[in-house]
């Protein structure tokens, strides 16, 4: 829930998520429609599919228990590297490195002196912080926590805080004179108004909304531009995030 998604937006839909669904089994037994409902607005709504495609997995394959193991973990349905380092140190307490945005931030100002990070680079940014990360399990899991807090309230983006800075003494990018990062950027996102994404989450907003089938004529008035209207029901048609209604006299889309 938290990929690409603040933590403010996060916390009352996990809640309410955890409600509804406490353990993996809770969520594999209910359709993966419900789970893209329940995901309401936060986005990327394909994450809702994989989220509850990782829970049958775990049930089918773990008797219903996360799995604590890296790889396995790396194996079910919209896990990557972050996510599956993140359960083996957060809730199975094993040292592992772990990096986000944040971190990939404050080993570039810290370590290699540099004002922002590059792109990402899975094996190069693992291997960086695995480097930082103490031999003693339970220090790593601190330092793997205070990296990403560090990241996130004070060496932001933007405006650092760096008198205030538990790293200031050591950082080599204040040691440096705070030059400007000149290195390679990832490219920046489009703008989400008109954009596909825009009409697609207008399509979904509809579709969580109805409990009946939505039809192309309703479809019709949530967007003008028939070309883009079309591609993206397409887009959601092929990522099962809606389906076809399987009911000849009642024609139009559901929830998976």
């Amino acid at each position: 829930m938290l990929q690409q998604t603040p933590v403010v937006r996060v916390i009352p839909r996990l809640e309410a998520w955890l409600e509804r669904w406490p353990t993996p089994a809770d969520l594999a037994a209910s359709p993966p429609g419900d789970a893209v409902r329940a995901w309401d607005n936060l986005g990327y709504p394909r994450r809702a599919l994989w989220l509850h495609a990782a829970a049958m997995q775990i049930v089918e394959r773990h008797g219903g228990a996360v799995p604590r193991d890296v790889d396995a973990l790396l194996a079910l349905t919209g896990i990557g590297d972050y996510t599956a380092r993140a359960v083996a140190v957060f809730s199975f307490g094993d040292r592992h490195p772990v990096v986000d945005t944040n971190t990939r931030r404050v080993i570039a100002r810290a370590v290699l002196g540099q004002g922002q990070p590059g792109p990402p680079h899975g094996r190069r940014d693992l291997a960086a912080m695995d480097a930082l990360l103490p031999d003693d399990v339970a220090e790593s899991t601190v330092v793997n926590a205070g990296m990403m807090e560090l990241g996130a309230v004070v060496c932001v983006a933007r405006t650092p805080l760096c008198d205030a800075c538990p790293l200031r003494d050591a950082c080599a990018w204040r040691a440096a004179g705070y030059p400007a990062y000149d290195g390679p950027t990832k490219a920046i996102q489009k703008a989400y108004e008109g954009s596909d994404r825009h009409v697609r989450g207008l399509i979904m907003r509809e579709l969580r909304a109805a409990h009946t089938p939505v039809t192309d004529a309703e479809i019709a008035t949530l967007w003008p531009d028939q070309t883009q209207r079309d591609r993206a029901l397409a887009g959601l048609l092929a990522d099962g995030l809606a389906v076809r209604s399987p009911t000849p006299d009642a024609p139009g889309y559901l929830l998976p």
